[in-house]
């Protein structure tokens, strides 16, 4: 399965592809889009961010698109600037027939690693490690992104159904161990 993570942005919106087969993570392309912010009204930096995702679509040819859910904080204008940035990415997606999921930000740092209120440089971390990835400035603006598709793809795995402990869940899944 292919698995688009994008993490919507007006100015920057990060996004990369991963390869998810039989409990194994490939990394296919991870990038930025980034769009000028002045000279620029908000509605052109939409329109590349829609034709820029397009591209990577056609590209890469994801089964499922997934997002982060939006949270607001304290300036309601860069939310609503936010949302546009991410409606602009749910319809470059949506009118390609890809299916749509989304993770609360808890839910992805938990996943990528097993902690729920991990930092930044945690989830960098085991990004680059999950995906054996070299530090790229292109990297710290797909961090997220890529994120994001490793959630979906840990959370469909159905390791819940062959594993009822950590103990069983390492011994059938050596691989996934990390060695330090």
């Amino acid at each position: 399965m292919l698995i688009l993570g994008i993490d919507p942005g007006s100015v920057v919106c990060g996004y990369g592809v991963i390869e998810f087969y039989s409990g194994k993570l490939s990394l296919i392309e991870y990038g930025s889009i980034k769009v000028k912010k002045k000279n620029e009204d908000l509605t052109q930096r939409l329109k590349e961010i829609f034709l820029r995702l397009n591209a990577v679509i056609d590209r890469t040819k994801p089964d499922i698109a997934v997002f982060e859910t939006v949270f607001y904080s304290k300036n309601a204008q860069s939310l609503m600037k936010l949302s546009f940035a991410r409606a602009s990415a749910i319809l470059a997606t949506s009118l390609k027939d890809i299916k749509f999921a989304e993770f609360t930000p808890r839910e992805i740092k938990k996943s990528v690693t097993g902690n729920g209120n991990a930092g930044k440089k945690q989830v960098q971390f085991m990004v680059r490690t999950l995906l054996k990835i070299q530090e790229t400035p292109d990297f710290y603006d797909a961090t997220d992104a890529l994120a994001t598709a490793i959630c979906y793809a840990f959370r469909n795995q159905n390791i819940a159904k062959t594993s009822k402990t950590w103990t069983e869940f390492i011994k059938q899944n050596p691989d996934k161990i990390l060695k330090i």
